[in-house]
Parts: structure tokens; C-alpha cells; sequence
């Protein structure tokens, strides 16, 4: 599978069938991980595997009743929880080194979406949620208070492959030169 049609087929995958995926799979999502871009390479980024299924239903209630993604969670055979190293990315001698603030947000971001075409790409699906009580879910995972979970998204075969949904036109959000040139 070449990189735009990863990048055109991957979806937002919110119902699972119940196969383990094999170890190697998993290995090759964790692989893309590990090479996406970071602030000064400062790879910012840890991930928890969940696989037990009360630690897993833990999480889905981290999430507020009737998002989509709760029941993902417990039914895909793998969570997995991506986390955010404070005070590493965008940081140079201990201050802030833009207006952006910590980096990690954006890193983490960055390594989800190489999680997310690299699971597509060997046939697995994700759904990536953010909207979810972090604080709680940090709880669930034990991860320390330097360290935060940006990102939950369960790992596994699609029950069902959602429709592509409607994208902007490029001349949309493409402008010339200055704000507002097309």
C-alpha cells in the first residue's frame, strides 16, 4: 500500500471483531511509532498496550456516556494509550523555547498518525479519541504526574469499515502567499 492510499483509506473504525492480532502487528504499529518526527528528536512519547479487558473497560469509562468510541475500547482485542512526556518537546535549557508552549501535543500527535497509518496499512483499524477525562484515565494506567495520556485509541480488526466522509476542496484551505490570496 503506497502512502496516499494509506493516507485516503484509513478510517475512523469504531466497531471491532474479536481477533487477537499477532504479535508482529502489533510490533510494526509500535515501529511507526518509534520513527515519526519529533521536536529535536526528543521522541516525546511513551505507549501503554492494554489488553486486559477490565483495565480496558476502566478507560471506556473515562469516556462521557454515548461517545461512539466507548465500546471500541472494550471490544477491540488491543488499547492502546499513547502518552505525552511534559516539558521535553519545544524546550531548550528548561524554558519554552516558541509561543507554542510544550511540544508534546503536537509530537504525540504526529507518532498517533503513523500509529494510525501503519495499523491501516496491515488491515487493523483505530478510532483516535481525545475526548476523555485524562486525569482519570492517567489514574487507571498509573502514569506519573510529569507525563499525560493524550491519546486512547483501540487497535484491531474492523467489524465494519465506515463510508469516507466528505473532504474540503484544496482551494478551501489553500491561499497564496498571504492569509486570505487564493
Amino acid at each position: 500500500m503506497d502512502s496516499m492510499e494509506a493516507i485516503k483509506g484509513r478510517r475512523s473504525v469504531r466497531s471491532y471483531k474479536s481477533d487477537p492480532i499477532p504479535e508482529e502487528k502489533l510490533r510494526k504499529v509500535l515501529e511507526a511509532i518509534q520513527w515519526a518526527p519529533s521536536w529535536a528528536n526528543t521522541q516525546c512519547w511513551e505507549v501503554i498496550v492494554v489488553k486486559e479487558q477490565g483495565t480496558k473497560k476502566q478507560l471506556a469509562e473515562t469516556l462521557p456516556p454515548g461517545n461512539p468510541s466507548r465500546e471500541a475500547i472494550v471490544q477491540a482485542p488491543i488499547t492502546l494509550a499513547v502518552i505525552g512526556i511534559k516539558g521535553r518537546a519545544g524546550f531548550y535549557k528548561g524554558a519554552a523555547a516558541t509561543d507554542k508552549g510544550d511540544w508534546y501535543m503536537f509530537d504525540t500527535g504526529l507518532a498517533t498518525q503513523n500509529l494510525c497509518l501503519a495499523a491501516h496499512a496491515q488491515g487493523l483499524g483505530t478510532v483516535i479519541v481525545g475526548l476523555f477525562d485524562a486525569v482519570k484515565a492517567g489514574k487507571v494506567l498509573q502514569v506519573p504526574e510529569d507525563k499525560a495520556v493524550v491519546i486512547i485509541t483501540p487497535l484491531g480488526l474492523p467489524e465494519k469499515v465506515p463510508s469516507p466522509p466528505k473532504r474540503k476542496e484544496i482551494d478551501e484551505f489553500v491561499y497564496h502567499e498571504i492569509y486570505g490570496k487564493r
